[in-house]
């Protein structure tokens, strides 16, 4: 029989409940965001994150399973986020799932949110058909997102090599800062991305930071340029959308080559993009023209914190009869190379 999981996911700012069938099929995806609460502080705030975390958890857990039809006897397991991300948040999390599979007496599966984001490639408009085969390993996964950015080796699932990682500023990061610089709002990879699409990407000349580690990344440098550039202008003459353009190149040009030289060396059959950054049009498409192999990447709706990838995660570690104990906590800066599977 399929499995059938629920994943919850609350590490940052989406209360989010899922069901998932054979690690593939989204039976329902439920997402309560809380991008509007955070905007007026240009980030999330923590404390307001984990009490709305609080207020929407059993209301979008009960919207998860009515959506897809289904009960508390129907499924097969329940997982849960437990790290990386802020640590009130993901207590909310993991005490709810924790209490839920004790009463109703199901395998809890604690989950790693790194390996959530890349089997958002698994799903509905993904990869299903990777359920059947293996032929996709090795593959290359770029993770990027307001907290993430790292390059990762997948050698078959739940096996990860992390190859590089941000030394400073992720990705996701340097887009909400830069956008606030140049007053886009908040969350700033939209913004930037919608404002790029009126200016002229190559009208700033803007650094792309070379690393010591051919696969780490970093992104302060190109904030501080774009902070330097906005002093240098007065209000009439600042070209926001000229700016947002290439800074958006700098961040995409650099994702890019790292990941470029990654899938070459380790000789990868695919590359995956995830996490929040991996929704932005430009760079799928100067991925796609850059990489030898196939680049595959999530629908922008699962890009985005949701619960439906924690659960496609989860189905391989319940499959590979792995589970937590209920003494499951919290870890705020877990590793993705700490998700290998272990019974």
């Amino acid at each position: 029989m399929s499995p059938l999981i629920l994943g919850i996911e609350t590490s940052c700012d989406e209360t989010a409940a899922a069901v998932i069938q054979d690690g593939c099929r989204i039976l329902s995806n439920v997402v309560a965001s809380q991008a509007d609460l955070h905007a007026r502080y240009g980030g999330v705030y923590p404390e307001l994150a984990s009490r709305e975390h609080m207020l929407k958890i059993i209301p979008v857990i009960d919207t998860a399973l009515r959506d897809a039809q289904v009960s508390w006897r129907d499924l097969s397991a329940l997982a849960v986020t437990h790290g990386p991300g802020l640590a009130g948040s993901l207590l909310v999390g993991v005490n709810a799932a924790k209490g839920i599979a004790l009463g109703q007496n199901l395998p809890l599966l604690g989950m790693n949110h790194l390996e959530g984001h890349i089997y958002a490639n698994w799903l509905d408009a993904g990869l299903p058909y990777v359920a059947q085969t293996e032929d996709v390993f090795p593959l290359v996964a770029l993770i990027a997102s307001g907290g993430h950015s790292s390059l990762v080796l997948m050698r078959g699932h739940g096996e990860y090599t992390e190859l590089g990682h941000t030394i400073d500023d992720a990705a996701g990061e340097a887009f909400d800062k830069i956008a606030r610089l140049l007053g886009l709002g908040y969350p700033g990879g939209p913004a930037i991305q919608r404002a790029a699409e009126a200016g002229d990407a190559a009208a700033f000349k803007l650094p792309r930071a070379q690393t010591q580690r051919p696969y780490d990344f970093s992104f302060s440098g190109l904030k501080t340029a774009v902070l330097n550039l906005t002093k240098k202008l007065d209000a009439r003459a600042l070209l926001v959308n000229d700016i947002a353009a290439s800074a958006q190149a700098a961040i995409v040009d650099m994702l890019v080559e790292k990941t470029q030289r990654a899938a070459e060396t380790c000789a990868a059959r695919m590359v995956l993009l995830a996490g929040g950054v991996a929704a932005n049009q430009r760079l799928r498409e100067r991925m796609r023209a850059r990489v030898a192999c196939p680049v595959l990447y999530p629908p922008p709706k699962l890009c985005v914190d949701n619960a439906a990838m924690i659960a496609s995660a989860a189905t391989w570690h319940y499959r590979a009869r792995a589970h937590s104990g209920w003494d499951l906590d919290v870890i705020p800066n877990l590793k993705l190379t700490l998700a290998v599977m272990s019974g």
